[in-house]
């Protein structure tokens, strides 16, 4: 389960120019902004490492403790409800104030969905935008028949790997040229179709283990199958 922090942060890219000029200090080699929120009962510290990963407290001031209240799936009183939708609102404002917006979570499906528009001029839809589960699923329809020829997803390893693995991954659903099926599922990291039928599609995941080059030959097969 994503925290709190993931799910705001998760799409965006930092940037440190915004961040200084917000009030984030560098310390140890991170970016660390506190403020006060909710009337000054609370205090919240936010720790941004290079490479985007966030981490987040919320400090009660009444006893100097973690309001760890907030991360409970089971808290759902009202005043927690309350510090939890605060903390949530100055997340919100701290990226709009300190990032850029991202298509995709991870960068090799940022660097896949930049390639897609310039090889083939195709931007990404979200269909499903308005669900909470799907709204970061988009689609690259070919521009002549308006079939999907890719389906890019962000969705936990588990489904991919069958096991209890809760990690975010983004992948990224193509066809399956079946004349070279053993071929290509012999990659690793090319796995049966996530959502989609297994026989004629294949989900490959976006976190380095495959190249670039590799997954753009697999995307131009996909392209050239819905014509």
């Amino acid at each position: 389960m994503l925290s709190i922090e993931e799910m705001i942060f998760q799409k965006k890219h930092w940037r440190v120019e915004k961040m200084v000029s917000y009030g984030f200090q560098n310390v140890k080699n991170r970016y660390v902004y506190e403020t006060p929120f909710l009337n000054g009962d609370f205090k919240a510290i936010l720790s941004v490492t290079p490479d985007g990963n966030v981490q987040g407290q919320v400090i009660d001031e009444m006893n100097g403790e973690e309001y760890a209240q907030i991360r409970q799936k089971g808290a759902c009183g009202e005043y927690v409800q309350e510090v939890r939708h605060s903390y949530e609102a100055l997340l919100m404002q701290i990226a709009k104030a300190c990032c850029d917006e991202k298509l995709f979570v991870s960068d090799q499906a940022n660097r896949l969905a930049r390639c897609m528009k310039e090889i083939y001029n195709v931007e990404p839809d979200f269909p499903w935008a308005k669900e909470k589960r799907y709204h970061s699923y988009g689609t690259f329809r070919h521009p002549r028949s308006g079939k999907w020829f890719a389906l890019l997803m962000n969705v936990e390893r588990k489904v991919l790997d069958k096991n209890q693995d809760h990690t975010m991954v983004d992948v990224i659903n193509l066809k399956l040229d079946k004349k070279r099926e053993e071929e290509i599922h012999r990659i690793p990291g090319v796995y049966p179709a996530y959502h989609m039928n297994h026989k004629t599609w294949i989900s490959v995941i976006l976190n380095e283990t495959i190249s670039d080059e590799t997954i753009l030959a697999l995307i131009k097969s996909s392209f050239e199958m819905t014509k």
